[in-house]
């Protein structure tokens, strides 16, 4: 009798079990599904956080987050992955891109760029996305930490020309930090690479002539 009063009650507590597992479930699916919306809207307001730290606001009027194209270049933007370009306009006219870009050789590892470019090949802007360099040395590239970042502001593929696109080490224009010359290496590298590349494709990614290899896919304003 013990024995089947013990059965029954490991048959009971198997299935209260397996209910409030059922409901954990289900209240988190319901929980996940109805946070959706929110993180998608968090997301969408720090993209565009992002991309007017690099292009001013104030300088374009259309939906910058669906005036897109999508371009590939390993060896001007430092990834085999296709990324997108972002696409500010004024009223009909280009105003400027933001340009995801990889600096490969980092110090600790590839470092994210996000590079905005205005329509006459003029940086308007330059944030790190996405690095692992070393903290009080190489993070020196973040805004938050220092204002080295800033430099590119204004410059352009031939201020300071070909010769000036380096660290100060390597006979360029662009400071290194104390300790740390790899990362700041890596970047203005990178950067100059992005003018580069945009000045190569500058018709072809706002579409003003027929699209090049490199350029994979255009979305249209929504």
């Amino acid at each position: 009798m013990e024995k089947a009063e013990s059965k029954n009650q490991v048959f009971i507590s198997g299935w209260v079990l397996a209910l409030t597992a059922l409901v954990g479930t289900g209240l988190m699916a319901g929980v996940n599904w109805h946070s959706q919306p929110y993180i998608a809207e968090n997301e969408r307001q720090m993209l565009i956080r992002s991309l007017n730290t690099v292009i001013p606001p104030q300088s374009y009027d259309n939906d910058i987050l669906h005036d897109t194209t999508t371009v590939n270049d390993p060896g001007l933007l430092g990834s085999k992955q296709a990324s997108l370009v972002y696409r500010a306009r004024k009223g009909s006219e280009p105003i400027a891109a933001a340009l995801t870009v990889i600096a490969p050789n980092g110090y600790s590892g590839p470092i994210t760029l996000l590079v905005g470019i205005d329509y006459n090949g003029e940086i308007t802007g330059v944030r790190v996305v996405n690095h692992h360099e070393t903290p009080g040395l190489g993070d020196g590239i973040e805004k938050r930490r220092s204002n080295w970042i800033d430099a590119f502001t204004g410059k352009s593929a031939s201020n300071p020309g070909e010769a000036g696109w380096k660290v100060k080490r390597d006979g360029g224009n662009f400071d290194q930090f104390t300790g740390a010359t790899i990362t700041p290496r890596a970047v203005v590298g990178a950067v100059h690479k992005a003018l580069i590349f945009f000045s190569q494709n500058r018709a072809a990614l706002f579409g003003d002539d027929q699209p090049g290899a490199v350029v994979e896919k255009s979305m249209s304003v929504n």
